[in-house]
């Protein structure tokens, strides 16, 4: 089962995942695949913090900025995996020390490994932002990183079994055809 869990920041987005992925996981192993860049002391802190805090319900993390379909090598297909985020994931890939990819080139690769991701898991839950809705006119990169996020949200969309956005921390059912 794949679940597309979408919000804004501070939805409560990230708390309905984890909630949805132990529920669903049946007393099988859990991983929290983490797509944040450590590029710093403050970002290696804030990693340190949110292991510790996922360590208390039983995910396994694996740190995982890009080629997320490398995750699910130590999966055995009754596990469950929770991807955050496709964002990050999205700007990780985009945005690479070799240069900056297309947005095409970036939503291609990183349906792709997702969906590779998803094959290794009985259960995958998908943590992904919405970042659409702000009016905001911004730079021409900028507005192609979006393009592309848009891009990959539409085919994971497709792609999921259910897709739920959570909006004040109230999930709302777009597209349902099994939560577990």
């Amino acid at each position: 089962m794949v679940a597309l869990i979408i919000g804004g920041s501070g939805s409560g987005k990230s708390e309905f995942a984890e909630k949805l992925a132990a529920r669903i996981s049946d007393g099988h192993k859990k991983y929290y695949i983490a797509t944040m860049e450590i590029f710093d002391e403050e970002s290696e802190k804030k990693a340190e913090r949110h292991r510790m805090a996922r360590a208390d319900v039983g995910f396994h993390t694996l740190e995982t900025p890009r080629n997320v379909s490398a995750a699910g090598t130590s999966a055995h297909t009754e596990d469950t995996a929770l991807l955050e985020c496709v964002s990050n994931l999205t700007a990780n890939e985009m945005f690479a020390m070799d240069g900056i990819k297309t947005c095409e080139y970036t939503a291609e690769k990183v349906l792709a490994d997702i969906k590779e991701l998803a094959g290794a898991f009985k259960n995958l839950v998908i943590v992904t932002n919405n970042v659409f809705e702000d009016g905001i006119g911004y730079d021409k990169t900028t507005m192609e990183y979006i393009r592309a996020l848009g891009m990959i949200n539409k085919g994971l969309a497709e792609f999921s079994d259910s897709v739920t956005e959570v909006v004040a921390g109230i999930p709302l059912a777009l597209k349902e055809e099994r939560l577990c």
